[in-house]
Formats: structure tokens, C-alpha cells, sequence
């Protein structure tokens, strides 16, 4: 199996996972979030060991250690991304399963268990995001909006797209049902290795949002920004953000 087609699959069935454990009512409120990313972390770690033993892995939901420093072939997964969305069973949740290799999110796959009866967007096969004409549309977070997102927009005559996990967000420009994703408030690389890799598979421009390239496996797993947007868009925002900082 290949590396992208292990992604897919393994994070599809890390998704139909997370649905089983909030199906069984056996949990409520956080515990529930705390299953849900146990049970799937333990079954993405346990796999990913099984079928890519020489790889290094970074997971979200397992202590870290600089074992993984020494490969060139990473896999860094994101058991549940976006817990709250996923305790309140919305659809805008996402299990991030993304392969690092030298330092660039090259291969992975990102599954949306709670949208269209389950979604997983691949590296292996992208399709043409979807046309639109119209304002651009900002995804950004439902509760804390960064400041550059609502600047950038403000300049634009842009909409905000208030939306859950950093994977849903991501997808959404994926999909086309967004033009730009622009983060600020601080993230880990877990949280955008397997969307930045499916979005750059489709065609979009990934970056941090000083333009410079969003790099993984690195000592310190803390990657505060992003930006994921369609390439008509990536020079605009990019000096609009600039403009801010000066």
C-alpha cells in the first residue's frame, strides 16, 4: 500500500472510530473528547508502527520525544482535531494523518467523519477546486477570530466564515466552499502537516504568513501560523498581512 493510500485509509477508519465511541453513549462532555482521542490515537500510533516501522511518528495525543528527530520520514497525526466540535457532534471536526518528509509535508490525508457521510481528502488524488467569483470567504475561528483574518477581510470587502478545526478550515478552501485560511493564534505542527499537504496536492498555496515555508519534524513542534488559500489570493493577503506588522 502506498504512503498516500495508507493516510487515506487509516484516517478513514480512525474516523468511523470516533463515531462509534460517541455513538455508544458511554461518555459525555469532555470524557468524551478524552475516548475519542485515546481510542483513535491508539489505533493510528498502533497501525502506523505496524506498517511503517523505520518512520518516525509525532502524535498530538502521545509524549514526544527526539526519537523522531533522527528520520527523514515522519508521520505526524492529529488523533481529533477540533475535540469541541467533536463532543457537541457537529460536522466541523477532522482526524489529520499527514507523512513529514525532510521537513515538508509532502504526503496525507484529512477525514471529515461528520460531513456528507464521510469525506477524506488525499495527496493521491486531488481534484480542481471549485470556481468562485464573488468576495472572498474567510474561514476563521467560531470563538476567536485572529486579527489579521478580520483585517484581511475588512480590506477585501471579505466575508468571515466562523468554522471549527484547523482540518475543517483547511478542507473548506480544499472544497471550495473558501478562498483563504489565515491563522495566527498559535498551532502545533500536528495540527496542519496533513491539511497542508492535501492542500498543496490540490493546488493551493501554503505558507506561514510571512511567506516564508511551513516546516515539520523540527525540535520544537510549536508552528504559531498559516496560511492556505487559493494562489490568486496568496500575494494579496500576504502583503496585507506585512502592512499590518510594520
Amino acid at each position: 500500500m502506498s504512503d498516500a493510500a495508507l493516510a487515506a485509509h487509516l484516517a478513514k477508519v480512525a474516523g468511523d472510530i470516533l463515531l462509534s465511541v460517541r455513538g455508544s453513549r458511554a461518555f459525555s462532555g469532555k470524557a468524551l473528547g478524552k475516548a475519542g482521542d485515546e481510542t483513535a490515537n491508539q489505533f493510528l500510533v498502533h497501525a502506523i508502527k505496524s506498517q511503517r516501522p523505520d518512520d518516525g511518528l509525532l502524535s498530538e495525543e502521545s509524549k514526544d520525544t527526539a526519537e523522531r528527530l533522527a528520520h527523514k520520514r515522519v508521520w505526524i497525526i492529529d488523533p481529533v482535531d477540533g475535540t469541541r466540535e467533536y463532543g457537541e457532534a457537529r460536522s466541523d471536526w477532522a482526524v489529520h494523518v499527514g507523512l513529514s518528509i525532510d521537513g515538508v509535508a509532502e504526503i496525507g490525508a484529512v477525514a471529515l467523519p461528520g460531513c456528507d457521510g464521510g469525506v477524506v481528502l488525499r495527496t493521491d488524488n486531488p481534484a480542481p477546486v471549485p470556481a468562485y467569483d464573488g468576495p472572498p470567504r474567510l474561514v476563521v475561528s467560531r470563538t476567536r477570530p485572529a486579527k489579521e483574518a478580520v483585517a484581511v477581510s475588512e480590506a477585501l470587502k471579505g466575508e468571515l466564515v466562523p468554522m471549527g478545526s484547523a482540518g475543517a478550515k483547511a478542507m473548506a478552501i480544499v472544497r471550495g466552499e473558501a478562498e483563504i485560511y489565515l491563522h495566527s493564534g498559535g498551532q502545533y505542527e500536528w495540527d496542519s502537516c496533513a491539511p497542508a499537504a492535501v492542500a498543496k496536492a490540490y493546488g493551493l498555496h501554503c505558507s506561514r504568513i510571512d511567506g516564508s515555508p511551513l516546516r515539520y519534524n523540527q525540535t520544537d513542534t510549536y508552528l504559531p501560523d498559516l496560511l492556505i488559500c487559493k494562489p490568486e489570493w496568496a500575494d494579496k493577503v500576504l502583503s496585507l498581512v506585512s502592512e499590518l506588522s510594520d
